[in-house]
């Protein structure tokens, strides 16, 4: 059994996946990669979809040809597209979460 780790038809996805949530339901494929493409070359991009109905799920992906051009897309983390406000992230870092007190894990006593 060969295991692997963001290795696909693509190859070695790690740095040039990029997550996109928060799309409108009506979100189209196609504005999506239109918003994307200013970054670089794209390989793919799809909008996931529910099975059973076929509606949107609100999120995404686009796999860029390079890493560079996925972290140029990072870069706002909170793009419009399609006239909403969404955000993104590389896919395999999750996403970006503030670095602040009220969130530090408690002292151990």
């Amino acid at each position: 059994m060969k295991m692997s780790n963001n290795v696909g038809q693509f190859g070695d996805t790690t740095l040039t996946k990029v997550f996109v949530g928060g799309l409108a339901w009506e979100t189209p494929q196609e504005a999506m990669r239109e918003h994307f493409e200013k970054y670089g070359e794209i390989l793919e991009a799809v909008i996931i979809s529910d099975k059973i109905t076929g509606r949107s799920k609100g999120y995404g992906f686009v796999t860029f040809k390079d890493a560079e051009a996925a972290k140029k897309a990072c870069e706002d983390a909170a793009p419009i597209i399609n006239g909403r406000r969404a955000n993104c992230n590389i896919a395999s870092l999750g996403a970006r979460r503030p670095r602040s007190a009220s969130s530090a894990p408690p002292p151990q006593q």
